[in-house]
């Protein structure tokens, strides 16, 4: 019984591991440095967007 307590510990500890990872080596989607035609292609890339909403922010951002 005491065994199966302790299985559970080094589980919480291993996600405890890969959470403190993900956070410290988590990428941004969007750098700062990005333009904005650069993030509205990605977001159209990625289906964030539909292509009559992509044309219509592309011409936006040409005017």
């Amino acid at each position: 019984m005491h065994g199966f307590g302790m299985g559970f510990g080094w589980i919480f500890l291993l996600l405890l591991i890969i959470f403190v990872f993900y956070l410290i080596n988590g990428k941004k989607q969007y750098d700062e440095d990005d333009s904005a035609l650069d993030i509205l292609r990605k977001r159209y890339a990625n289906g964030e967007i539909d292509e009559e909403e992509y044309k219509t922010k592309l011409e936006e951002l040409k005017k």
